[in-house]
């Protein structure tokens, strides 16, 4: 694995006594939001197919080749900047995709001008099933605050060291806990989906998401390593409040 992501030459510092501002927070925060909406909007809506040896053609949605790159910022997030800073990334993140459901709504429904002939492709990418748009908000939030709580607890018991066992423990508990609510609360007594066929769905792309995000495990040690050395702290969560509805640092 590559070196550890806790430095000892940076000062480590509890929650309470974070600064109150940092160089980059703002940036991280932009880039998980956006990688949130774009992969739900883009990605959501195509189903695409590979051709895996011994297991042959395996359909999946293309947007879980991005959707686990937000949850490899929100450990980036907590391990850097600490689970508050984390909880209001994660509450920007719930709003932004209310808005954007909202408006995707809004705007498929407004009628058409006359000669404007897109309207049927137009629904086709953006028209949304509220039961998914829902499902996918709800299994976002309780995932991601998962995956929060996991990695700032296991950063204290670890005393910082070996990263790697936080991001990818707090992965598979969080993404377990997304594919766990998505699918059975999108599918379930769906026409064409039986409890089993719902059941194998969230399973495999549960381990896919955890094997994407531990195939990224490298690259999250380089930008922790980058940030930390930047931002000139360790943060450790102690004392802090790990309620989803605390007020955030």
């Amino acid at each position: 694995m590559t070196q550890p992501a806790h430095d000892p030459d940076l000062k480590a510092v509890d929650a309470a006594n974070a600064p109150a501002n940092f160089r980059y927070f703002d940036l991280v925060m932009a880039a998980f939001v956006t990688i949130l909406l774009l992969s739900n909007v883009i990605g959501a809506g195509k189903v695409s197919e590979i051709d895996l040896p011994l297991l042959g053609a395996i359909p999946f949605g293309a947007g879980v080749l991005f959707f686990p790159v937000s949850y490899v910022i929100g450990d980036i997030l907590t391990e850097v900047y600490g689970y508050a800073r984390a909880r209001r990334v994660i509450w920007t993140g719930f709003a932004a995709l209310v808005f954007m459901a909202a408006m995707a709504w809004v705007v498929v429904a407004l009628p058409p001008a006359p000669g404007w002939e897109n309207q049927s492709a137009y629904e086709t990418v953006f028209g949304q099933v509220p039961r998914i748009v829902g499902a996918s908000i709800i299994a976002f939030w309780a995932g991601e605050f998962a995956n929060s709580y996991v990695m700032a607890k296991m950063k204290v018991w670890t005393e910082g060291k070996a990263l790697w066992t936080r991001t990818i423990g707090s992965t598979v508990v969080g993404q377990g806990v997304d594919s766990a609510l998505f699918y059975p609360l999108a599918f379930l007594g769906a026409a064409g989906w039986s409890a089993e066929l719902v059941m194998q769905v969230a399973l495999l792309q549960w381990i896919v998401k955890v094997t994407w995000e531990a195939m990224l495990t490298p690259v999250t040690y380089k930008v922790v390593n980058w940030l930390k050395q930047r931002e000139g702290v360790d943060l450790f969560d102690r004392g802090t409040s790990f309620s989803p509805f605390a007020r955030s640092g």
